[in-house]
C-alpha cells in the first residue's frame, strides 16, 4: 500500500498543489490520523496544508521547541511511541497517543518537516521512518526547484 501511495506523491507533486496532494495521500494511510506539513520561515516552523479531524492551534513553532522544533534543529527523525511520555510534546489533540516528524531537507537545509499524529499507541516503526524519509526527500526536490 504505502509503494501505491509513494507513486500517489511522485505524480501530485508534479501539479499545481504538490504539498496538499502530499497530505492528502499520507493521510489514507491507517493510523495516520493527522497529517500536516510545516515549512520554515526564518526561526520558525509554519502549518502549511494539513489533513485530520481538527485544526492545531499550534501553526507557529519556534525551531528547538517541542518535538517539531527539535526535528528541525536537528535535521533528524523524531519518533515518538508515547506523547504522554515526552516532555517535549506540544499538546494538539487528546486522542494522540504517538507521533512522527520527518525534517524535509535538500543539502543540509531544513526547509520544513512532514508531522504525523496517530491516535494508536507505537504506531510508527521502521517502515514509516524510511518511507516518510523517502516522501520528504522527494518534497525536498520540488521545493528545490519552485524556488
Amino acid at each position: 500500500m504505502k509503494e501505491q501511495v509513494l507513486e500517489r506523491i511522485r505524480n501530485v507533486l508534479a501539479g499545481d498543489a504538490p504539498l496538499q496532494g502530499v497530505v492528502d495521500a499520507l493521510a489514507g494511510l491507517p493510523y495516520y490520523d493527522w497529517v500536516g506539513i510545516y515549512l520554515v520561515q526564518g526561526k520558525e516552523l509554519v502549518l502549511g496544508p494539513w489533513r485530520g479531524a481538527e485544526a492545531t492551534e499550534h501553526v507557529r513553532i519556534p525551531i528547538g521547541r517541542g518535538i517539531c522544533g527539535a526535528a528541525a534543529a536537528t535535521g533528524r527523525t523524531e519518533v515518538v511511541a508515547d506523547v504522554k511520555s515526552d516532555p517535549r510534546y506540544l499538546a494538539c489533540f487528546p486522542t494522540t497517543r504517538s507521533e512522527i516528524v520527518v525534517p524535509i531537507v535538500h543539502e543540509d537545509e531544513v526547509l520544513g518537516e512532514i508531522d504525523i499524529d496517530s491516535n494508536t499507541p507505537a504506531a510508527f516503526g521502521e517502515e514509516d521512518r524510511l518511507f516518510l524519509e523517502e516522501v520528504a526527500r522527494l518534497i525536498a526536490q520540488r521545493l528545490k526547484e519552485a524556488r
